[in-house]
């Protein structure tokens, strides 16, 4: 099969190339498969026994992400278990992406003494700048090699031998005809003869919104908010009454940021009241014990709710 479209992503690493060693098959990709390495640095992939076709290293002091590239993009990679008899998962035109870093919540905030967001990325809760990353990869995909801006999957959280986790039989992996009539993005815990559960529930669908060329959100930095560590740790004691202790208070953390984020897109609005507003608003209902949160922000030529 002739391959077509540009084999190379613009700047990627060559410098952990494994085609040579392990000529894979040529294909034309038309799945973009996701998985997470489960670790903080570049794999070795046993010499490059398991390697995908990239691996996204996130280079989280620069907000970028660093690309190295194993096979060409149309060559069949090694990160998928293929049992025999079955349908064929490496060489069914999947090209393997492995994001470095964890899906798994045990270590989604803290990780050996390693801090998530500065020293290692906990791919459910990712940065919006990391997942624009991400979706240049994807839009290049789109644009030279025609893979879908689509994803028909659900992103399943990894919760590790927990009822209901992504991994094993959990209810959201494909059957081989179902694998084999795919087109567009999924993960590793989607593929059929495969038990691994990751890269978990990313947030793929802002990926494909920012790759598809959608208005993306911005930042609070990008709007002047200022959601210093010591805002951030007094919504985490308010609302939960530890900090940093567990999973959940990284995920409802990241859930309100990304509420100011929202809140913080309408310049008519007084920035440093958003913050107070939404603190405000968290805490009534918290006394009031309710579940609806109501809130307006007051500047002075305009109230929004």
């Amino acid at each position: 099969m002739a391959k077509t479209g540009p084999q190379k992503y613009p700047d990627a690493s060559l410098s952990y190339w494994w085609q040579t060693a392990y000529p894979g098959n040529a294909m034309e990709s038309n799945v973009g498969v996701l998985h997470t390495t489960e670790g903080r640095t570049l794999p070795d992939y046993r010499g490059g026994r398991d390697a995908p076709n990239f691996t996204a290293l996130p280079d989280i002091p620069n907000r970028k992400i660093k690309w190295y590239q194993h096979f060409d993009f149309d060559t069949s990679s090694r990160a998928l278990m293929n049992l025999s008899g079955g349908v064929e998962t490496n060489t069914a035109n999947a090209v393997q992406i492995e994001l470095v870093g964890t899906c798994d919540e045990r270590n989604a905030v803290t990780w050996d003494g390693k801090r998530a967001g500065v020293d290692y990325i906990f791919w459910p809760a990712a940065p919006d700048w990391l997942l624009a990353e991400l979706a240049k990869f994807v839009r290049w995909a789109h644009d030279n090699h025609g893979i879908r801006l689509a994803s028909a999957v659900t992103w399943k959280a990894y919760n590790k031998g927990q009822v209901g986790g992504s991994y094993g039989a959990n209810g959201v992996r494909l059957s081989g005809a179902q694998w084999q009539a795919y087109y567009g993005w999924l993960g590793h815990q989607h593929v059929p003869e495969n038990d691994h559960g990751d890269p978990g529930n990313i947030n793929f669908t802002r990926v494909l919104a920012l790759a598809g060329g959608g208005a993306a959100q911005p930042t609070p930095e990008e709007n002047g908010v200022a959601l210093t560590q010591e805002r951030s740790d007094s919504w985490n004691a308010m609302i939960w009454g530890l900090k940093n202790t567990t999973e959940a208070t990284l995920a409802r953390l990241t859930a309100l940021e990304t509420l100011v984020k929202l809140l913080a897109a309408d310049q008519d609005l007084d920035e440093s009241a958003i913050a107070t507003a939404v603190e405000n608003a968290v805490a009534k209902a918290l006394r009031e014990n309710t579940v609806a949160v109501d809130v307006t922000v007051q500047n002075s030529s305009t109230a929004k709710g």
